[in-house]
């Protein structure tokens, strides 16, 4: 390959770069993990050869794809002994950026469907993240996943009824969202319950990913009414010290209580209601904290 060869190749990667990163976090919930994903499609690009590649931009979502997968089965047998919930790494955004501003900053996929993204088989996901969020057609996402298009197309299809059935789908309105979340954090810091009980979907879910250990490594909290009570004990703390953020997108919060390592939050509102709690405490996923 020739040197202006090679710098054609690293030019066109860097334009495709911000789609490969959206890929990756979408197929892998993790920035870290997306970035290392990244990384190696550079390197297998280095070592292909250029001239076999028909379309650039598909070989590389493709790629990402790959590695993504390989990614995701190295770490499901780690994830099936974690305690609490294991929950992705949040993309934040201070809130006091314009609304729509935020909102396209953020990445537009939400941690509950991430959490839901994460129930699927590593196939399933991929073939569902290609397909239905990048429009990659399936006979290139069969080599992928190792199975014929009609195969990959299932595997998409069971992916996309999990979805639709299990992730709830979050309020547009920004600013509605926030409202949702400004009238829970007022109940929870005056601890009242029938406040908190009027802003949770009857179905609620509270998660929490303290990193695997501790307090926070139990399962989830599923009920207005459950959720309510166990924010009723600990809410006025928690909520003083509440900051508004953006979180993936949606209303969330970062609270820094005196002493403690940072925390965030999301909400996923859904109809005017939240619908999901997923508090995420561990280290790991809050560096840029």
């Amino acid at each position: 390959m020739t040197s202006g060869g090679r710098e054609w190749l690293a030019e066109e990667f860097e334009r495709a770069r911000p789609r490969l990163r959206a890929v990756a976090y979408r197929m892998l919930g993790s920035v870290s993990e997306a970035d290392d994903a990244i990384q190696e499609c550079w390197l297998r690009l280095e070592r292909s050869d250029p001239a076999a590649i028909n379309d650039l931009r598909a070989w590389l979502v493709t790629a990402v794809g790959r590695v993504s997968l390989d990614a995701l089965r190295a770490r499901r047998v780690a994830h099936q002994a974690y305690g609490g919930t294991w929950l992705p790494e949040p993309l934040i955004v201070d809130d006091a950026a314009d609304p729509e501003e935020a909102a396209v900053l953020a990445d537009s996929v939400g941690l509950a469907l991430l959490v839901v993204l994460e129930t699927l088989t590593p196939a399933e996901r991929v073939a569902f993240v290609l397909h239905d969020v990048f429009d990659v057609p399936f006979d290139e996402i069969a080599p992928v996943v190792a199975r014929t298009p009609e195969a990959a197309r299932q595997l998409a299809s069971r992916a996309r009824r999990r979805v639709q059935r299990v992730a709830p789908k979050p309020d547009e309105d920004l600013t509605l969202q926030r409202s949702v979340v400004d009238a829970f954090l007022a109940a929870a810091r005056s601890g009242d319950f029938e406040g908190l009980v009027a802003v949770l979907d009857p179905d609620v879910v509270f998660r929490s990913d303290g990193g695997g250990t501790g307090p926070l490594a139990r399962p989830p909290i599923v009920g207005a009414e459950a959720v309510a009570r166990r924010l009723q004990m600990t809410g006025p703390r928690f909520a003083a010290f509440a900051e508004p953020v953006v979180v993936n997108g949606g209303a969330g919060v970062i609270v820094r209580t005196p002493g403690q390592a940072p925390v965030v939050v999301a909400f996923t509102v859904s109809q005017g209601l939240i619908a999901a709690i997923d508090l995420i405490a561990d280290p790991a996923k809050l560096r840029a904290l």
